[in-house]
């Protein structure tokens, strides 16, 4: 009896050591130290430049560090909603996303802060409001990527020919040349315009489509007139209905009201539009994203390669300006591998260069210098002007962004554009809805 009580305690103290040891296992896994969960997982758009430098340097990081590199790829909208689930579950379900900057200000406070790895080198490389925009209650959420704005494309061909140098010297009284502010735009676009000398072709477009891009392509121009804030003042007051943004919505109101300057779509017309447009051979000029410069020189996507000049952002009373486009790598806050995270920012920081190749833009001056050297990427340089210019500035850092835009904002353009009010009453009635949300 002694020797089978014996036994029973030696197996009862086995088996405790046991699961011990199994549950020891199960939370180094957990915490993806375990050599069995070498894995970070990385979300991205699907088709995105994010997704084609993520698997071109997975390789590279896992020889570097062991971690195998597991990327998940979505739809640009569904980065949104995974990142809201994630952050809403806790799930861990990924450990890095790369998101446009318009989502940090509503997930910033489910991601880790990030400015222990953001140092003065990094910082010093990257163009200006990059840190600032990824900046919200003192932390830093996000390290870029890239970063972008609109600048200037035109048909070499149309403005170095010498007919139409001496003609538009004569009506205007100066010479023909990319234009630098909003009245010479307009002359361009006019001479240009849909009329007997050019009756297959449009000065310029202006964006009126249902979508965000609307908006930007406006607050381009409310830059550009001397504004210090977008919609939004530094104390939270709205002030969309100043004269700055009214002055903006006037002056994109009159090119669509001169018969021939735009195409009469405007309502439809955005980034995507205009674009084919121009690669058509049916536009003088346009005002498009940096990278949109690349596929306009190429002959397999554009019928006017070869042709194609670049100049900086137009410039209002205030300067050159324009919003900026950047995005980010975050790393949510319920990841179980933060540190393994912040080794894949910083790596990736390392390899900026690869977002230039794969979209024509990237976050690193360094990186945009060395390019712009570049007939290729010729647009770097006049890029790199309109980003460094004092106007330039962010978007306003609000939860609600999203909600304001298509509430207010998209309506407002929409509206003025389609010459049902005038741009003082609509941005009274955005300022009223946008008073509504944010209170």
């Amino acid at each position: 009896m002694n020797k089978k009580l014996l036994l029973l305690i030696i197996l009862s103290i086995f088996a405790i050591m046991v699961s011990a040891c199994s549950n020891n296992n199960s939370s180094s896994n957990e915490s993806g130290d375990g050599e069995s969960d070498q894995k970070l997982t990385v979300l991205v758009e699907g088709g995105s430049p994010a997704e084609t430098v993520a698997n071109e340097t997975s390789d590279a990081f896992q020889e570097e560090t062991g971690y195998e590199v597991v990327i998940e790829s979505v739809p640009y909208t569904g980065v949104y909603d995974r990142m809201r689930t994630e952050l809403t579950t806790g799930a861990g379900a990924f450990d890095v996303a790369t998101i446009d900057t318009i989502w940090l200000p509503a997930l910033y406070e489910g991601l880790e802060p990030i400015q222990d790895i953001v140092t003065e080198e990094i910082s010093g490389d990257l163009f200006p409001g990059l840190i600032d925009g990824a900046t919200i209650e003192e932390n830093v959420y996000g390290l870029p990527t890239w970063t972008n704005s609109k600048i200037l494309l035109y048909r070499k061909d149309l403005f170095e020919d010498e007919n139409n140098k001496s003609k538009f010297e004569a009506e205007f009284g100066y010479e023909l040349g990319p234009p630098e502010d909003w009245e010479q735009y307009k002359d361009v676009a006019s001479f240009f315009g849909n009329n007997e000398d050019f009756p297959e072709l449009y000065g310029t477009t202006v964006f009126g489509a249902s979508s965000g891009d609307s908006v930007a392509s406006w607050l381009d121009h409310v830059t550009q007139a001397g504004a210090d804030n977008l919609i939004m003042n530094e104390d939270g007051e709205v002030i969309v209905d100043d004269k700055y943004h009214v002055e903006a919505l006037n002056m994109l109101d009159d090119l669509v009201s001169t018969e021939g300057l735009v195409p009469e779509n405007t309502l439809e017309t955005a980034s995507a539009e205009t674009a084919e447009l121009f690669y058509n051979g049916n536009l003088a000029m346009m005002l498009a994203w940096g990278h949109f410069y690349v596929p306009a020189n190429d002959p397999d996507t554009s019928s006017v390669a070869g042709n194609v000049g670049v100049a900086p952002m137009i410039a209002g009373e205030g300067g050159i300006g324009g919003v900026p486009g950047p995005w980010y790598q975050v790393i949510p806050s319920s990841s179980k591998k933060k540190d393994m995270a912040k080794e894949y920012l910083e790596f990736m920081y390392e390899k900026n260069e690869l977002y230039a190749d794969a979209l024509g833009v990237a976050a690193r001056q360094s990186v945009f210098e060395e390019y712009g050297q570049e007939e290729k990427y010729s647009h770097l340089a006049p890029l790199a002007t309109t980003l460094e210019a004092e106007q330039t500035q962010n978007r306003p850092s609000t939860d609600q962004w999203q909600e304001i835009e298509s509430e207010a904002l998209i309506p407002a353009v929409q509206k003025v554009l389609g010459g049902e009010i005038t741009a003082q009453e609509a941005l009274e009635e955005a300022k009223e809805k946008i008073e509504g949300i944010v209170n």
